[in-house]
């Protein structure tokens, strides 16, 4: 099994995934990062065994047994995207874009947000199942 900080993707210049990440966290260097940087450690206590990867030149996506969700960063807002979040129960209503397709939902987090952690841990939990039941 992969690690955390081999990702299966590398880089610009070769660099470790996880490195890329901890750069654009600090790079953002405002709520943006602090937004993302909370939903990797969510996402790691979820899953000690995720993949960090770097893919789309710049997204950081975590991984298990196929992708459980992305990180986007824009001007307003960090986007956590589950690939496979319309097969997922969502009991708190933490998803609230991409709301229309038949694949991925999304969760868009803005400045003064609060991060349900309980709720946010359910729906991770929830990817990892369906993607470790499927694999296999």
């Amino acid at each position: 099994m992969k690690k955390r900080q081999s990702g299966s993707e590398e880089g610009s210049g070769g660099e470790c995934p996880s490195r890329l990440i901890d750069a654009r966290i600090e790079e953002l260097g405002d709520w943006r990062g602090e937004m993302l940087a909370r939903v990797r450690t969510l996402v790691q206590q979820v899953d000690p065994e995720v993949v960090e990867e770097w893919k789309w030149r710049g997204v950081p996506v975590w991984s298990h047994a196929g992708m459980i969700c992305t990180g986007e960063t824009y001007k307003n807002a960090v986007k956590i995207t589950f690939a496979k979040g319309a097969s997922l129960d969502d009991p708190s209503g933490l998803f609230n874009s991409s709301l229309e397709g038949n694949t991925r939902r999304a969760i868009d987090f803005h400045e003064g947000d609060e991060i349900d952690e309980k709720a946010l841990k359910a729906l991770l939990q929830a990817a990892v199942d369906l993607n470790t039941s499927s694999a296999g």
